[in-house]
């Protein structure tokens, strides 16, 4: 029902194997995050706490979390947030100047170590 069941993997019976899961379902009852692994591999415990924390973050602090990103390393400022609103919010918030001219991409310290 789930799509947990491993097509390629199967036990000594000749049963297929469950896959590793793991979902992580939001306050609002909504799925946030969905990971499978086959059933041969073992989980990344650090990945799904870092996901975690950045889950987190990004719905109390108005932040999203860049690429390989550790809780204390800097934070992108969510696009919807003004410049002006991102200023009082964060103080310095340092601009990306991207190939296309455009500087969308702000980085501020982690909010969540103040």
């Amino acid at each position: 029902l789930l799509g947990m069941i491993d097509p390629d993997e199967k036990d000594s019976g000749g049963l297929p194997l469950t896959c590793r899961a793991v979902f992580i379902i939001g306050p609002g009852r909504k799925l946030k995050l969905s990971m499978l692994y086959p059933a041969t591999t073992g989980r990344n415990f650090d990945e799904i706490l870092r996901v975690v924390d950045s889950l987190q973050l990004t719905v109390n602090k108005k932040v999203a979390t860049p690429v390989n990103w550790k809780k204390g390393e800097k934070c992108m400022v969510i696009p919807s947030l003004s410049d002006e609103d991102a200023n009082k919010l964060f103080g310095e918030v340092e601009k990306v100047q991207m190939p296309s001219g455009k500087p969308y991409m702000r980085f501020t310290a982690d909010p969540s170590d103040k």
